[in-house]
């Protein structure tokens, strides 16, 4: 029942736990290097000096590896919750031949290897840079020349151990969800959004659109994690990218960016396509009652911009504290390094940009509602 396409359906994953072990490779491995030639160092230098490199790659790998796990593992439960739901009734009939829920559910093991092959080009493509990253930390000369070694514990504790982790999640996390009556698969039972006594708002009672928005995107909190997520990575990356090259390198800067713009689209694409394909039966119908495809984007998208917005400014000042902190705690006793102050300019850059950006990706999914064709959803 999983075919290739539905694997190949996950890139998204695989681009995520990239993107985490290529920067937890980076500093951990150039951690590790560091350790084997501390005795070559000057004493006079190395409490400044080695204690800061090595909390910094500390600290980069903790906040950065440990949240894209973290989102990793919620992508890769939102694919076997949305597999799940997409083939019901092909599993309600295993079971009703006599398959266990254990005997299904430990095929899913076949969604981890979009993570291994995400978590495998991360710390091959570390590898090809490392030389190059190993050159900037040291541009300055306080360090003997060393080389890149390779580590295979943190191969073993960055590639295998992590995806047999999420191999094994998304195997558990599709056991719990088909521990439910045959006849619920069969019949294709799942969660729909249901509007019954019109609610109240302070004094003024809502209009069925603006409801219908509100029970959308309640119904739907994965995808609101998604939305916010994207938008915090836009958020901080981008602002954390501009004050690098002052505090770190251009390269340090470019890779931030460059790993937060493709963090931030693909999770807000996949969240917005997702919300669009699980309403089509929804929109068709509002719309065959009267309501105008505008009415009906405006329904099922504008539930999420909440979301979006909180994001956005979550990750402005996460990016602030984690800078502040940096220079004033980890580099306190390090010469050179210039005070950290909020960059307003580069932020109403963000915003401005982050506006425009998100608004046009609305605009294309109310465009995708359009060509919804109510026939094809009847004929399903």
């Amino acid at each position: 029942m999983l075919r290739l396409k539905d694997i190949l359906k996950q890139a998204s994953i695989s681009i995520i736990c990239f993107c985490a072990v290529f920067v937890c490779t980076l500093f951990l491995n150039y951690n590790r290097d560091l350790a084997g030639i501390k005795e070559q160092i000057p004493e006079n230098m190395v409490k400044v000096v080695y204690d800061g490199l090595i909390m910094t790659g500390r600290v980069v790998s903790a906040l950065c590896g440990g949240c894209l796990l973290l989102t990793s593992a919620v992508v890769l439960c939102f694919f076997v919750k949305n597999y799940i739901d997409v083939h019901k009734k092909e599993l309600g009939i295993l079971k009703a031949l006599g398959y266990s829920n254990f005997r299904i559910a430990w095929k899913f093991y076949v969604f981890g290897l979009n993570v291994l092959l995400g978590f495998g080009l991360g710390f091959g493509g570390a590898f090809m840079i490392l030389p190059m990253f190993y050159k900037i930390q040291n541009e300055d000369g306080l360090l003997p020349e060393f080389s890149v070694h390779f580590n295979p514990e943190l191969f073993f504790a960055l590639v295998i151990l992590p995806a047999a982790f999420l191999a094994l999640l998304s195997v558990a996390y599709a056991y719990l969800k088909l521990k439910c009556p045959v006849l619920s698969l069969l019949r294709e039972k799942e969660g729909k959004i249901v509007i019954g006594r019109r609610k109240r708002e302070g004094n003024r009672e809502l209009s069925f659109l603006e409801e219908m928005k509100k029970n959308t995107a309640r119904s739907r909190k994965a995808l609101v994690f998604f939305i916010w997520f994207a938008s915090f990575c836009y958020s901080s990356m981008l602002q954390m990218s501009a004050d690098m090259k002052e505090l770190a390198s251009v390269l340090f800067s470019a890779m931030i960016l460059l790993i937060g713009l493709i963090l931030a689209f693909v999770t807000l694409f996949l969240a917005i396509s997702t919300v669009v394909r699980a309403n089509t039966k929804t929109i068709a119908m509002m719309h065959i009652f009267g309501y105008s495809f505008k009415e009906c984007g405006t329904a099922i998208l504008n539930g999420y911009r909440p979301a979006a917005w909180t994001g956005f400014a979550i990750g402005t000042l996460y990016q602030y504290g984690l800078l502040k902190t940096m220079v004033t705690v980890v580099f306190k006793d390090w010469e050179g390094v210039p005070e950290y102050h909020f960059n307003w300019d580069v932020f109403i850059i963000v915003l401005i940009s982050f506006l425009i950006i998100y608004e046009l990706i609305m605009y294309v999914c109310s465009l995708r509602i359009k060509k919804i064709s109510l026939k094809e959803i009847m004929l399903e």
